[in-house]
């Protein structure tokens, strides 16, 4: 469920008109929904609190990557979420947004030492290792400190899944983790040093599931490999589920609920006494978040393609070029009138910039504005300036107020941040 909803015939975003920010801010921007957000975090963690027994008081940790903006993570934090980051910029916002260093677990295939100094030196909850060589890096980095941080051992349960090739993460030849033999051996590695504190396993294998069978499955993995640790006289106290459970982008099929995602999770681990940890981002995000653009003008061609052509581009929202994603497109003020076919384009100069093709919309022209839902992650912390076009801001929307949560740049800010070369 989201709250980007028509009211008196226009798109609001909660109670606030998305052409009084399209008009107030500017086009292209980001919008978000506070009520949203809240209520997808409520959802996962009642579903969380009802399986207490089999799950422990299982921590939310929000994976920043999905959406790093402060006030998004503020919001959460006040709720009691933690945060999952990847790196020391990531423990960086998560810290300056009021989320505890306890709830802060810090994931990643190539941290470096000095992202490991400083997770320790912060007191991050645990850090999930990916390889013996990042335990060995972590073992010396704790040593020189004084230090024994807590240590997860990501495994690579040979589960992949996920909407795309490139968001599987679990399966044989992706660069997360480690077998799970390996596994076992380097969790015995890390209960034989005196320099961390081995506390339990960690897997993450895709993004956007919408099958709850290759999560079972990647959970069984760890609930065996957490028996056979016990039996050789190992402690295994936490299990890190990660995310990956899907939303439903295209109004198509539609993804298990949080409710069933927990339960199924409860049921895999009843009975291990074990305190597990779930990493959701676009779970929470995605559908709290929509990107608000204006229609430049409408090309029709003699050839018979239409092409919409909007202010907002591949730099603004990378998905659909990216991993061929779908987001539904909506007119914020919908004109009667028949369906028409488009090809849904922005002005950057890539034939990837194209976000749909042949995409039935109600008749746009110019100066009409639309949005793209679900845009509330993996859009704005995915964008860059290809083609020397600002950032794009960021709204916070709360019932009846709003605020701009990042301002979009000046082209003169831009400038400054380019010093020439001395001998230019």
């Amino acid at each position: 469920m989201h709250h980007f909803d028509l009211k008196n015939g226009a798109l609001h975003a909660e109670d606030v008109p998305l052409e009084l920010i399209a008009d107030e801010v500017g086009t292209p921007a980001y919008v978000y929904s506070t009520a949203t957000l809240k209520r997808h975090y409520g959802l996962l963690r009642a579903a969380a609190d009802a399986h207490r027994e089999a799950l422990g008081e299982a921590l939310i940790a929000f994976a920043v990557k999905a959406n790093a903006n402060l006030s998004v993570l503020a919001t959460l934090a006040k709720l009691g979420s933690g945060a999952d980051t990847v790196s020391e910029g990531e423990i960086r916002r998560a810290l300056a947004s009021g989320v505890p260093a306890e709830r802060i677990i810090f994931s990643g295939v190539g941290k470096t030492d000095m992202e490991l100094a400083f997770a320790i030196g912060v007191g991050v909850r645990q850090i999930n290792v990916e390889s013996g060589a990042e335990l060995d890096r972590l073992i010396a980095v704790a040593h020189a400190m004084d230090a024994r941080p807590a240590v997860a051992i990501r495994v690579n349960p040979n589960v992949g899944a996920g909407g795309h090739a490139k968001i599987t993460t679990g399966g044989k030849g992706d660069k997360f983790g480690v077998p799970a033999d390996e596994a076992m051996r380097l969790y015995a590695r890390a209960s034989a040093s005196s320099h961390v504190t081995p506390v339990g396993l960690a897997c993450h294998i895709g993004s956007q599931i919408v099958d709850l069978s290759p999560l079972e499955a990647a959970f069984q993995v760890l609930r065996q490999m957490t028996l056979d640790l016990r039996a050789h006289g190992h402690a295994v106290t936490r299990l890190d589920l990660g995310g990956g459970l899907g939303v439903p982008y295209s109004g198509g099929s539609t993804p298990p609920s949080p409710a069933d995602y927990v339960a199924m999770a409860a049921r895999v681990l009843q009975g291990l006494d074990v305190e597990a940890a779930f990493e959701p981002g676009r779970l929470l995000a995605a559908n709290a978040g929509v990107l608000l653009s204006r229609v430049i003008q409408v090309n029709e061609r003699s050839d018979g393609q239409r092409f919409l052509v909007l202010d907002a581009a591949m730099n603004d929202l990378m998905r659909p070029a990216l991993y061929d994603a779908f987001h539904d497109i909506r007119a914020v003020q919908p004109l009667g009138g028949e369906d028409q076919a488009y090809n849904v384009v922005g002005p950057v100069c890539e034939t990837g910039d194209t976000f749909a093709r042949d995409r039935i919309l109600p008749p746009l022209e110019a100066d009409d504005l639309v949005v793209f839902t679900g845009a509330g992650a993996y859009g704005a912390v995915m964008a860059s300036e290809y083609n020397s076009r600002p950032l794009i801001p960021e709204v916070l929307v709360d019932g009846d107020r709003w605020a701009v949560i990042r301002p979009r740049p000046t082209y003169e800010d831009m400038l400054d941040r380019e010093p020439f070369a001395d001998w230019l």
